[in-house]
């Protein structure tokens, strides 16, 4: 038997539990053929020594925004900002920068960084040149304008009406300050928004190209198409677009956002529901585009203390934060599109958000409809004691981000208190309640390099070096878990992705030294010495498949 390749001299972390373990691997037309024992007698016409490099299933971002990323790296950047200063001063140079009276956008605003302090409106007129500003907060729940801008969507000296779930800021003289809070952002989108398809597949191009020097060789984008997180009602058609031009070096499942949905009219024995034009739902496409579930915000966020809490933040008597929505309006929504076959999603943050998503699922559980992937709570980022076994019931995964301890833990101890943070973020209680847990970053919301996030899983500390949820540690081995097989679970592909093992896809990361065995201080700090998707090489940086020919080639082709 003639194959395309096998890596030999590798050490391999296969994440099988029949065999953990294993030395070499071949690849024949994308799929892994066999491991060790089972390649004898087998001729490849490529054999690559790893010269006792670590390899590992390919990383999967279950929960990320490819689109919003790839745009970060386009727009200007504040996430370095430390002084209201510096923000200043980017979009200063931004405006010298280009030309026109266009809009400046900027990206990456963290206002826990600048003392919790947002820019000023009107100093950011005065460095714009009379430009508007819009400057997007790395949450992805809030911006800023500046006065030009706000003046452009209405609400220069006054708040307008918003949709419900969100918010105009003003000062105590009631004129707004530039903030708008999650839905209220839709003044500025309207005006901006849709993005060109040629804009949106350069951002997939720069967003993969990132992905695979990082070993990530599939990526759910958590929410396109509609909303505040959507960037053009044709955003799955870019994607298209993308992987036909073969810009797309990672595979990818995009979540179309439940207000992209829309009635769907059908025979009087169909179930009434809410979908895409000619039934089309969860699960269309192949292993490299995909439709995922429908995205579904429930609140908002912990860092702008917008998320749903049964109690209130500290400090705070008054915030609770708030639902995105008409409750009843949101439920039923939500059942109507897993009536026709779509899986949820459903962003839920606080404890109070997570009761109202917990009854979603469970009348959903009980519908006699069976989407063919796993339904999701992302986020979850506080959950009860007493919400734990219920939400195992569910069946649903859930999808934490522990990189936002390391990031944003200092901050959320402040607004949640130290026995809610407690249960924060969660990981360990997860695979001990026996809830699927995947690895996830919600980039650019935080940087996304998956070795960094395992770390985050392992040590769970803040910037400051604070604990934060010791109880829900969980080791590297788990970790690097969460990040294979558990994302592969949790977006349903399960049977094809997360292992090294015969019939499996073959994507596979080179790594410099072993996450499970070096310090847990040093798992971030792993070279990514080579990502393979579907036996193609996306990121070489050990240079030993290019020396080989016929091996490097597009993921796409």
């Amino acid at each position: 038997m003639l194959i395309d390749t096998i890596i030999e001299n590798a050490s391999i972390i296969t994440m099988s539990e029949a065999r953990p373990y294993a030395h070499s691997v071949g690849i024949n037309h994308g799929v892994i053929v066999g491991i060790d024992e089972e390649l004898l007698g087998v001729s490849a016409r490529n054999r690559i020594n790893a010269q006792g490099a670590t390899v590992v299933p390919g990383f999967n971002d279950a929960h990320a925004h490819s689109v919003w990323f790839g745009l970060t790296l386009i727009e200007a950047d504040v996430s370095g900002a430390t002084t209201l200063t510096d923000i200043y001063d980017v979009i200063a140079e931004a405006a010298a920068d280009s030309e026109g009276d266009g809009w400046i956008i900027a990206s990456g605003l963290n206002h826990h960084a600048t003392g919790g302090n947002y820019p000023d409106r009107d100093e950011l007129d005065r460095v714009s040149q009379g430009r508007p500003v819009w400057i997007k907060h790395s949450s992805g729940h809030a911006c800023v304008l500046n006065g030009v801008a706000l003046k452009l969507v209405g609400a220069e000296n006054s708040a307008p009406t918003v949709p419900s779930g969100g918010r105009v800021v003003v000062d105590d003289s009631g004129r707004p300050t530039g903030v708008l809070e999650e839905t209220a952002m839709s003044l500025v989108q309207q005006l901006v928004l849709p993005y060109p398809l040629t804009v949106i597949e350069d951002a997939l191009a720069k967003a993969t190209t990132q992905y695979a020097r990082e070993g990530l060789t599939s990526v759910t984008d958590a929410g396109i198409a509609g909303g505040w997180i959507g960037h053009s009602p044709r955003e799955f058609a870019a994607y298209q677009n993308a992987k036909d031009a073969r810009k797309l070096l990672s595979r990818m499942q995009v979540m179309v956002s439940i207000d992209a949905l829309d009635a769907l009219p059908g025979h009087s024995d169909d179930p009434a529901g809410v979908g895409l034009a000619a039934g089309i739902r969860s699960g269309a496409g192949d292993e490299w585009l995909q439709l995922g579930p429908t995205k579904i915000f429930t609140d908002g966020s912990l860092l702008a203390s917008t998320a749903l809490m049964t109690e209130h933040y500290e400090g705070a008597s008054h915030n609770h934060g708030y639902l995105q929505g008409d409750p009843e309006a949101l439920r039923e929504q939500a059942l109507a599109a897993h009536r026709t076959g779509w899986a949820l999603a459903l962003h839920a943050i606080g404890d109070g958000a997570l009761d109202f998503a917990l009854g979603i699922l469970e009348s959903a559980r009980e519908d006699s409809s069976h989407p063919t992937m796993p339904n999701r709570i992302e986020h979850g980022g506080v959950i009860r004691p007493d919400q734990l076994q219920r939400l195992a019931a569910t069946g649903a995964s859930v999808v934490p981000q522990p990189h936002f301890i390391r990031l944003f833990g200092d901050g959320m101890i402040e607004r949640l208190g130290a026995e809610r943070a407690q249960w924060s973020y969660r990981a360990r209680s997860f695979l001990d309640a026996g809830i699927v847990l995947p690895g996830s970053s919600d980039r650019p919301v935080a940087p996304g390099a998956p070795l960094a996030v395992m770390q985050s899983f392992v040590e769970r500390l803040t910037q400051s070096g604070a604990s934060y949820g010791e109880g829900e540690k969980i080791t590297a081995h788990e970790a690097l878990r969460a990040y294979t097989v558990g994302s592969a679970v949790a977006t349903g592909w399960g049977a094809r992705k997360g292992t090294v093992a015969r019939g499996m896809l073959a994507d596979l990361v080179v790594l410099a030294d072993s996450p499970v065995d070096v310090r847990a201080e040093r798992i971030g700090q792993i070279g990514v010495e080579a990502t393979i998707v579907g036996g193609f090489v996306s990121h070489d940086r050990s240079g030993l498949f290019s020396a080989v020919p016929g091996v490097r080639g597009s993921v796409a082709e």
